[in-house]
């Protein structure tokens, strides 16, 4: 079961043990049968594995979709490939981390990082540890969230107007990043 939570509080049971009390917005009879099916689980001795972390609205294939459009519109004004235009991007305002990595696992880091899809970039830099190197690894727009993807877009969208082509107006591209969480 997979659920949207709105609501959560503690309490304490009887013997003292705290328990998390979750709203989770459904309607009567799927809430019936859902729990139904997990303490049959239970009481069969089982355990369930729950994970409860803060909810991202995530991207809308249109955007995605427009992103890559977009990409194909710059390349061919600037004579390069639609992925390459989104790989500069992805330098340019992407999400990043900095690691440091041992000098010996440097390479190896490195192509299986790249190897992760086409925004999946690494980098090596200089590091001022002794026998590390510092490793630049951006992420894949794969796997922004609402605000990420909607800065990388913003951002493909400059570059459109830099070079005189035309982009969606910007009440339309509200509409199409309001759509991301529907």
């Amino acid at each position: 079961m997979k659920a949207i939570a709105n609501n959560i509080r503690l309490q304490f049971n009887e013997s003292g043990i705290p328990e998390i009390i979750l709203t989770i917005p459904f309607n009567k009879a799927e809430t019936v049968n859902s729990v139904h099916e997990l303490k049959s689980i239970v009481s069969s001795g089982k355990t369930l594995d729950v994970e409860i972390k803060q909810r991202r609205n995530k991207r809308s294939l249109d955007a995605n979709a427009y992103l890559w459009v977009l990409c194909q519109k710059i390349a061919e004004v600037i004579k390069s490939t639609k992925e390459e235009v989104y790989r500069k991007a992805i330098r340019e305002v992407g999400q990043f981390e900095i690691l440091a990595v041992r000098e010996d696992a440097t390479e190896s880091f490195i192509r299986v990082w790249n190897s992760r899809g086409l925004g999946w970039y690494a980098e090596e830099m200089d590091s001022k540890i002794p026998g590390c190197k510092k490793i630049i690894a951006y992420y894949g727009s794969s796997v922004y969230d609402t605000k990420q993807m909607s800065v990388l877009i913003d951002y493909i969208v400059s570059e459109c107007k830099e070079l005189g082509i035309e982009t969606m107006t910007p009440e339309e591209l509200e509409s199409l990043k309001e759509q991301w969480g529907k």
